[in-house]
């Protein structure tokens, strides 16, 4: 019989839920940190990121903030090595890291990937073709995945995409972060573990990464620093277990007199 993934959530910070772990006893991490990225002022960057950064100033947004995303540049490539550092102590020899970033956060990442101790591998664009085009511009659709390893990598596994192609997910399609991923994307990313293997995610946000694991029969480990991304997170898990029924399909309780 074939064991269902087990998958966790803890509820903390990043860094010292890491030290927390064995050391080489994960496959892979899959993550999206805070870019800390945007913004044309520094009062962007101090301001909340669900207001001015991410919906324009809209003071009442329906998404929970979420924290690290206000480090300037040196700082976020500070904080990036010391975290990168002890995923790579956790990961086994061979283990993969795999690491969303924008494009202005792209050469620190990239940077800071090698600093971390990991093989920088290379890069897969995320193209988004619903972005807005600026006249006299270039369209900026992409987002980028930077990955490595834990030292050399065996030959084996599945052949994966180079590059994807998706729409972030929207309001009406259940998105519950404000910058939430596309499952199918992560479905993709969490397959360089092998099957059955134990991926984590230090910034599980909504738990996408998770859901993707549960699809794919891969185990996950996560932790999220927010309460309410916390809690989001280990809902969505239990739905894609079929443990818990999504939001807005419960049914209703008749109160009517019985006939």
């Amino acid at each position: 019989m074939i064991q269902e993934p087990s998958a966790t959530v803890h509820l903390g910070d990043a860094i010292a839920w890491l030290q927390t772990l064995d050391t080489a006893s994960i496959d892979a991490v899959v993550t999206d940190p805070p870019y800390s990225s945007g913004g044309m002022v520094r009062g962007d960057r101090a301001g909340t990121t669900t207001k001015i950064k991410y919906t324009g100033d809209k003071a009442n947004s329906e998404y929970a903030d979420f924290s690290g995303d206000n480090r300037d540049q040196r700082g976020w490539g500070y904080w990036m090595t010391l975290w990168l550092s002890e995923a790579l102590r956790v990961t086994k020899p061979g283990g993969v890291l795999v690491m969303f970033c924008d494009w202005r956060q792209l050469p620190t990442a990239t940077d800071v990937i090698q600093s971390g101790g990991w093989v920088w591998r290379g890069l897969l664009p995320w193209i988004k073709p619903d972005s807005r085009p600026q006249l006299g511009r270039f369209t900026q659709n992409s987002e980028f995945v930077a990955w490595g390893s834990n030292g050399p990598m065996p030959f084996e596994g599945d052949c994966l995409p180079g590059y994807y192609l998706a729409r972030a997910p929207r309001a009406n399609e259940g998105r519950q972060h404000i910058t939430q991923k596309p499952v199918d994307v992560l479905r993709s990313l969490v397959r360089i573990a092998p099957r059955g293997g134990l991926v984590i995610d230090p910034f599980t946000g909504s738990g996408t990464t998770g859901v993707a694991c549960i699809h794919e029969g891969r185990r996950f480990a996560g932790c999220e620093s927010v309460a309410a991304h916390h809690a989001t997170a280990l809902n969505r898990i239990a739905v894609a277990r079929g443990q818990a029924v999504p939001d807005g399909l419960q049914g209703a309780f008749d109160l009517g007199e019985a006939s």
